[in-house]
Parts: C-alpha cells; sequence; structure tokens
C-alpha cells in the first residue's frame, strides 16, 4: 500500500525545484522493467547553503579573510592574480589552510562531553535556525524527492569529512522536520577525505576535486550495477552547481554512456536561481531543460 505524505510544502524561491509533495509515494520510472533511478547530488550550493568559510591568507602579513562558499567559487581562479584578493594566497593544509572548515577535527572527550559537533554539523544545525529559503538551494526539491520516495542517493562533495559526519549533518535536517526520514545512501564520498581519496585511486593525492568527482561517479555506477544488477533501464543523474565540475561530470558519464549505451545518464547544473537538465548521449548531450525554462515547474525533472 503506497503511503501519502503529509507534510506541508515550505514557501519557496524562483528557481528551486518547487512541488506539492502531497501525493503517494512513486516507484522509479522504470521499475516496472527492472530499472532504477540513482540521484547523485554535489551538496555545498546544490542541496544546501551553508555557512562554511573559505581561508585565504596574505602574502606578506598572513592575515586570513574568510570567504563564502559563493564568494570563492566568482574568484578562486584570480586569488593571487588578479583582483581584490591579487596579494593573497590559499593554503592546502588540511589542519590550519584554506579549507580547514571542510575537515573534521580532532575533538577530545571534554569537548564531545559539552555537545562539540564537526563543523560539518554545526553549519547545518546554524543553517536550520534560519527561515528555510534561505538555506534551501536549486536541487533540495530534488533531493526531497529522491529520499521521499526512497531512490538511491549518493552524497559526492568536495568536503573532507568522514562520511559518518556527512550522515550526522543530513541527520539534522532529518530531525528538523525537513526531511520525511534519512535517504537511502547508495554511497557517500566526501571526496577530499584522505582515505577516500586512497579509495578512488588518488594514492598520492594529487587529483582535482573534479577528477575525483569523476571516480566517485562511475564508482557510484559500477556499485549500483553490482548491488541492483545490470539493468538497460537504470537512469543516473548527477546535480552540481560548479561549472567545472560539470564539464568534467558530463565527460564521464559519456565513457560510462560508451560503456552502458541503453542506459540513460543525466547532468543538472544548478545555479543561484535557476538549473538546466541536459541527457548526456554517446556524441553530444540533449538539453531537456534550459536554464530559462526552469523558473517554471519541471516534473520531467525527476527520474
Amino acid at each position: 500500500m503506497k503511503r501519502k505524505n503529509t507534510r506541508q510544502p515550505s514557501p519557496q524561491l524562483p528557481g528551486q525545484l518547487s512541488f506539492n509533495f502531497d501525493v503517494p509515494r512513486e516507484q522509479d520510472r522504470n521499475f516496472h522493467l527492472g530499472g532504477r533511478s540513482f540521484y547523485f547530488f554535489d551538496f555545498d550550493d546544490n542541496v544546501a547553503f551553508l555557512s562554511t568559510p573559505i581561508i585565504i591568507f596574505h602574502k606578506k602579513t598572513g592575515a586570513e579573510i574568510s570567504l563564502s562558499s559563493g564568494e570563492f567559487a566568482h574568484e578562486n581562479k584570480h586569488i593571487g592574480i588578479s583582483g581584490p584578493y591579487a596579494d593573497y594566497y590559499m593554503d592546502f593544509n588540511d589542519a590550519h589552510g584554506s579549507f580547514r572548515h571542510f575537515r573534521d577535527k580532532d575533538l577530545n572527550p571534554i569537548e564531545v562531553r559539552a555537545g562539540k559537533k564537526q563543523g560539518f554539523v554545526e553549519d547545518v544545525l546554524k543553517a536550520l535556525k534560519e527561515v528555510d529559503t534561505h538555506w534551501k538551494a536549486p536541487s533540495w526539491e530534488y533531493f526531497y524527492h529522491a529520499t521521499y520516495n526512497e531512490r538511491p542517493v549518493s552524497l559526492i562533495t568536495a568536503r573532507g569529512h568522514h562520511p559518518t559526519t556527512i550522515i550526522e549533518g543530513v541527520d539534522q535536517i532529518v530531525k528538523a522536520g525537513y526531511l520525511p526520514h534519512s535517504p537511502n545512501y547508495h554511497s557517500i564520498y566526501p571526496v577530499s577525505n584522505p582515505e577516500v581519496r586512497k579509495d578512488l585511486g588518488d594514492i598520492h593525492f594529487k587529483q582535482s576535486v573534479a577528477e575525483l568527482k569523476k571516480h566517485a561517479i562511475r564508482a557510484s555506477v559500477e556499485k549500483a550495477i553490482n548491488q541492483y544488477g545490470y539493468s538497460p533501464f537504470h537512469r543516473f543523474g548527477m546535480s552540481d552547481d560548479d561549472h567545472k565540475n560539470v564539464e568534467l561530470i558530463t565527460e564521464e558519464m559519456r565513457d560510462l554512456k560508451k560503456k552502458y549505451p541503453e542506459m540513460s545518464f543525466f547532468v543538472i547544473e544548478t545555479f543561484k536561481d535557476s538549473f538546466s537538465k541536459r541527457e548526456v548521449l554517446l556524441h553530444e548531450t540533449r538539453e531537456i531543460i534550459s536554464a530559462k525554462e526552469s523558473v517554471k515547474p519541471q516534473l520531467s525533472l525527476f527520474d
């Protein structure tokens, strides 16, 4: 028997995937043919906006400046070269560098007893104190849809936390009532985590985030086939807000399409107030929803 979701939809911003989910749970589009729909998500600025800062350092004084993820995405190519941050540099040390807030810290027993949590969890809790339209990113309703309908969900993020930290952070969203239950996790790849990097074959720690995300997508697809069996009716979709990542994600999905030509692969690129969806074919991509069209409800985005 299908159950109904009694959760009332929250107010939406333009460009969010806005749908009323007071409907029965749905099976995957190709479930009756033996296929499953797999949902892969980047998290920051895609599923949720968090306040986690990126730190840059003055070349002469060492003074620190904090940038939001949005500011960093806009300026990172110019840091240390030109523009307002020409006199600054990035430090890639996990403990005290630019991305230290995107990594787990060693919490001592006193901190644990006092309720101290890892930064990702703290940032999620901080976001949840705000009006939900402030922290819900463009793929939020897509993420909700996948969770509500118990689709296999993968989180593929640039963060370097342990996967259990990512789960704990998402659990806070569940406890706050914004998700009906925990996602049906298929895989979790915080690709900057040292152990995750090794698992993805980057034993010398030389590969970029975009390259690591490519490996994580392939690993998740192969796991899907191993776990659920081969089916020409499987469907895979990845959403990300970083254009460079999207380009390499599309490249990887094109390679996967060559290996599994009967399966379907989709890339969703999200922007601040819109998104686009493309199907990856053998020799081209086919636009399904343009950024301009995305301000209108598009049920075809799902599955």
